[in-house]
């Protein structure tokens, strides 16, 4: 019998030793090049919307009311953007079991994720003030930036390391006739339900001002040109958001409609203001209206989520979250199609 047990220690010391975990460092600078990646061309193209969508020669004029319209509003970038983005969300419950564990649940990545998006997204809005400042250079320093982000996605990949092997399968309850299962899809609704219907009306109210009113909110006393105008208040709603998203390891709101109920606020208030012309005295009141749109529209995207991952266990969390992603994307494509209604009704068109 003794001379069995260096025989058994010798198979256990023979097994391959699991990875080592990967270090927090490394899980976040991994988050922020993917969040600095990722969010930098939807932005670019929401913030220079107005260019985009400026008359070129020969084609129907700007409509020279006080709105000073353009003959297509910026409503129709956002449908071009997130339409195709929504048709991922909808598919994204059925590639939910070939992605990696470690790649659906990080929770250090959320605040890092939120902050780079976040900072992709006013580097994106300064690129465009750049081009326009800047001319030709400009614009090609924002082509470079954008290349050399799009090429750092692998890195992504390599900075988070082999994934660790899966965990054993535990032993498969005793049949309970549904109820369990029902009881855990019912929990998981619940929660996505509790985060997602706020956190969608946060995305309505936020995207129908940033698509819909905001290019209707001119100031012909700023010296800035209306482009410019635009821009600027895209940027300081981004500030406003990156400040908010960083400070999710700081400030931490277990419910979210009290923030729905500000933004929705905000909407309708600057939806009076375009319709009146009369509430706002100048660009820098609106300018403050848009950082504090920031700090809602990012501090319920963020505790939204981090909610949801402290709410539910770690098998729960990846159809939570598509629930929620899901509820958020259709509420941004339906603030894209009353955007384009309010410039139909505003520009008489």
């Amino acid at each position: 019998m003794a001379d069995e047990e260096p025989l058994l220690q010798q198979d256990e010391d023979s097994a391959p030793a699991p990875p080592p975990p990967t270090p927090s460092w490394r899980i976040g600078a991994a988050f922020w090049i993917l969040g600095l990646c990722n969010n930098l061309p939807y932005v670019v193209m929401l913030s220079a919307a107005r260019d985009l969508l400026e008359p070129r020669p020969g084609e129907e004029p700007r409509n020279r009311s006080r709105h000073d319209c353009d003959p297509v509003g910026t409503g129709a970038v956002l449908l071009a953007d997130v339409v195709p983005a929504l048709v991922v969300k909808l598919l994204l419950p059925l590639l939910g079991p070939y992605l990696p564990d470690r790649c659906r649940a990080v929770a250090v990545a959320l605040c890092l994720w939120g902050s780079l998006s976040a900072v992709a997204a006013a580097r994106g809005t300064l690129s465009g003030l750049g081009g326009v400042a800047l001319g030709s250079a400009g614009a090609g320093l924002g082509e470079v930036t954008f290349l050399t982000l799009a090429s750092s996605y692998p890195s992504f990949f390599f900075l988070l390391g082999p994934a660790p092997p899966p965990p054993p399968e535990p032993p498969l309850p005793p049949p309970d006739q549904g109820g369990g299962a029902w009881a855990e899809k019912w929990g998981v609704a619940k929660a996505a339900l509790r985060q997602g219907a706020p956190l969608s009306v946060v995305y309505f109210a936020e995207y129908f001002v940033n698509m819909g009113l905001m290019e209707l909110l001119y100031f012909p006393s700023s010296p800035l040109p209306h482009s410019a105008q635009y821009r600027t208040l895209q940027l300081l709603y981004q500030a406003g958001v990156f400040a908010s998203r960083s400070s999710l390891r700081w400030v931490r709101l277990r419910r979210l409609w009290g923030l729905a109920l500000a933004q929705a606020l905000l909407a309708a208030f600057l939806l009076a203001a375009v319709a009146t012309n009369q509430l706002l005295p100048g660009l820098g009141v609106a300018a403050a209206l848009m950082v504090g749109e920031g700090l809602v529209g990012g501090g319920a995207y963020g505790n939204g989520f981090a909610n949801l991952a402290g709410e539910l266990p770690l098998p729960q969390q990846p159809l939570a979250v598509a629930v929620v992603t899901l509820m958020a994307e259709v509420a941004i494509a339906a603030a894209g199609g009353v955007a384009l209604a309010a410039h139909a009704v505003f520009c008489g068109h």
